[in-house]
């Protein structure tokens, strides 16, 4: 058994439970996967088993339990600051904080109108009320991360870090929904979207067999 283990729900649905799975790769560490089938009858009794928010992603490390992906990244940033979750440089490291608490908090017309769906392609769809001002402001945020702290690698400040862990469920949702976008922020997709960690989560949901009715759009 390994120290860690992270509780997830649908892989396919829930791109919280993806922010952490992506983020417990990313700090390196080993760990068991719990996963919780959710929106069924005695979920909510099931999540309560492991956090008393009833909610995913959780990541139990021996005693200790933290839920919120937002929250799971900071925690294994402490315990594995070898793997640079965060940018080195304190003003980028500010600035990726700043951006990954935006998307934490924020976006709430693109989440609701365009859950993540990893098994569908439903171009034209989710286009409700002020989703196009999410997707503008997304694309902003990115252009602006990559010109002025990408130029060590494809993601946003360069390497891989915790603002591209918050971020992946958004160029999913793009894709799904056929987002028309620039060049840059196309890059910045197929980037995040072809790293092998993201891979084995999609070809893990694509085996999924539960539906979540509220969750399909179309």
């Amino acid at each position: 058994m390994n120290a860690f283990t992270l509780v997830v729900g649908n892989r396919n649905y829930s791109s919280w439970s993806l922010r952490g799975f992506l983020a417990a790769r990313a700090a390196g560490v080993p760990f068991d996967e719990v996963l919780v089938r959710l929106s069924e009858p005695g979920s909510k009794a099931e999540l309560l088993k492991h956090s008393p928010a009833a909610k995913v992603p959780v990541l139990k490390h021996g005693e200790r339990t933290i839920w919120d992906s937002l929250a799971i990244i900071e925690y294994l940033a402490e315990v594995r600051p070898e793997a640079g979750l965060w940018p080195a440089d304190a003003g980028a490291r500010a600035h990726a904080r700043a951006v990954a608490a935006e998307m934490h908090s924020g976006f709430s017309a693109l989440r609701a109108h365009m859950p993540m769906n990893l098994r569908k392609s439903l171009p034209g769809k989710g286009r409700g009320r002020d989703v196009a001002d999410d997707i503008e402001r997304i694309g902003a945020i990115w252009a602006d991360c990559r010109a002025t702290y990408g130029a060590g690698g494809p993601f946003l400040f360069g390497r891989f870090s915790a603002a591209d862990v918050m971020y992946t469920p958004v160029a999913t949702r793009f894709r799904t929904y056929a987002v028309e976008l620039d060049d840059l922020c196309q890059d910045y997709v197929d980037a995040v979207l072809a790293r092998p960690d993201f891979l084995e989560w999609h070809a893990a949901a694509l085996e999924e067999p539960w539906v979540v009715a509220e969750d399909e759009v179309g």
